[in-house]
């Protein structure tokens, strides 16, 4: 049976710790399914389309990387795509005690499916879209924390 795995967010934008969580769960799972969740009740920053192809890019070179779109329940969407696996990325012990909490729930409505957490990598700990999105808002200059895709869409 293959491995597939869903990185579920909003990647508004993605950040080079989401890129680095992707790319050292690799070897862990046939196929990666990075999830961008549609909220209509949520505004974004960075349209679904650029946001899309942003991942898209970064990942051009892992064959077994696709980039999806969806809304409703995370688990929901796992079912449909055959994946067995969730990768979160843990941050800090505040992100363990808030991705515990879903982990249990999507496990209650699925006992199936598996939250794998990877810790992020220390220089990364401190990178969120919340502070990229702010940097870009008064127009710094955010290369160092995003991937090189969106960095060369965001230079001014």
């Amino acid at each position: 049976m293959k491995r597939i795995a869903v990185f579920p967010g909003s990647f508004d934008p993605i950040t080079k710790g989401h890129e680095s969580i992707i790319r050292r769960a690799m070897p862990l799972f046939d196929e990666i399914i990075v999830a961008i969740g549609v909220n209509s009740n949520k505004s974004y920053f960075f349209s679904l389309e650029q946001r899309k192809r942003w991942i898209e890019n970064t990942f051009a070179d892992l064959q077994h990387v696709s980039v999806e779109t969806f809304s409703g329940l995370t688990v929901e969407f796992c079912k449909a795509k055959n994946a067995n696996y969730i990768i979160r990325g843990l941050r800090s012990s505040v992100d363990l005690n808030f991705e515990r909490s879903i982990a249990q729930m999507n496990f209650a409505m699925s006992a199936t499916i598996e939250t794998v957490f990877l810790v992020t990598e220390p220089k990364f700990s401190a990178i969120n879209s919340t502070i990229i999105r702010d940097i870009v808002r008064n127009k710094g200059n955010v290369t160092e924390f995003v991937p090189v895709a969106v960095a060369n869409d965001l230079l001014p």
